[in-house]
């Protein structure tokens, strides 16, 4: 009898087996071997050479891995506010009982399900110089045409504005989930109570959001930090660098310049950052009393 219950104990193992497979096979195998890569010097060919710690030191004495981590924060600062807040906005607005919301929805997440790179080909023809509908736009307005993608000074915002475009709707689901958990008697009892929508929003649905709102703000940051393909379809890092992310620039120095060690030096530093943020957000949530 105890043998037949441990089998049935095995069984759940056994389906995992196939996945633990792929996983060590394609995941942790590769990243542990990649972080060995990034203590060597290899271009692919030839012998890789130890050289420790170096290619971390000299990360941060590089001054155009100081300039994409730079480019990198700053489209942080663009993007992210705008995501969670808009994506907040919306939710709020297609939660309400009003004729039209589900193809609202279905309008808004839509961009979402579109590839990266056909994103950044959308948006570069939006932004063309010359014949760009944007540009169109503006110009019955007396606007004189901008360079948008090869103005040192529009470059990123340009890509920033395709990035929200693009990933408002994921954020818009994800507050829309939270505020549809809140239970309506209790705006109920506010409005009873005499409370403004102002009051009823910042009193019971923001502090009730809160959850919800550090994960979207924390998927949010991690995303964004590694924004790479529509800045490499859109600009390809230029104009003299203003888009060059970290990401990119991970890919330039592995697969442009074949420094195998040093792009897999950028590659951990950016897993450091990622792991921060989701320490960062497992502490929040458990001092919010919403994790165990």
């Amino acid at each position: 009898m105890n043998g037949k219950k441990r089998s049935y104990r095995m069984v759940p193992y056994l389906f995992l087996l196939p996945y633990l497979f792929a996983f060590i096979t394609f995941r942790f195998g590769p990243s542990i071997a990649g972080f060995f890569v990034s203590l060597t010097r290899w271009n692919i060919v030839g012998q890789a050479k130890f050289v420790g710690f170096r290619n971390f030191i000299d990360l941060f004495q590089d001054p155009n891995f100081i300039k994409s981590l730079i480019n990198t924060l700053y489209f942080m600062l663009l993007t992210v506010p705008a995501l969670v807040i808009g994506g907040l906005m919306i939710a709020m607005l297609v939660d309400q009982p009003l004729r039209g919301r589900t193809a609202t929805r279905t309008f808004v997440f839509m961009p979402y399900v579109i590839m990266s790179t056909v994103v950044g080909v959308i948006w570069l023809w939006i932004f063309d110089a010359q014949y760009g509908i944007l540009n169109y736009y503006i110009g019955l307005l007396g606007i004189r045409p901008i360079a948008w993608l090869s103005n040192v000074n529009w470059a990123m915002p340009a890509v920033a504005i395709a990035t929200i475009w693009w990933t408002i709707g994921f954020n818009m689901i994800l507050f829309l989930a939270g505020l549809q958990d809140i239970p309506n008697e209790l705006k109920e009892a506010a409005r009873i109570d005499g409370a403004s929508s102002w009051q009823t929003f910042w009193n019971i649905t923001l502090p009730l959001l809160r959850p919800t709102t550090i994960i979207v703000v924390m998927l949010t940051l991690i995303n964004t930090f590694q924004v790479f393909a529509q800045v490499y379809v859109m600009t390809g890092g230029g104009p003299e660098m203003a888009t060059l992310t970290v990401v990119q620039y991970m890919y330039v120095q592995s697969f442009q310049y074949y420094r195998l060690g040093y792009g897999s030096a950028i590659s951990y530093i950016v897993f450091v950052f990622l792991v921060g943020l989701i320490l960062l957000e497992r502490g929040l949530l458990k001092k919010s009393g919403d994790l165990d």
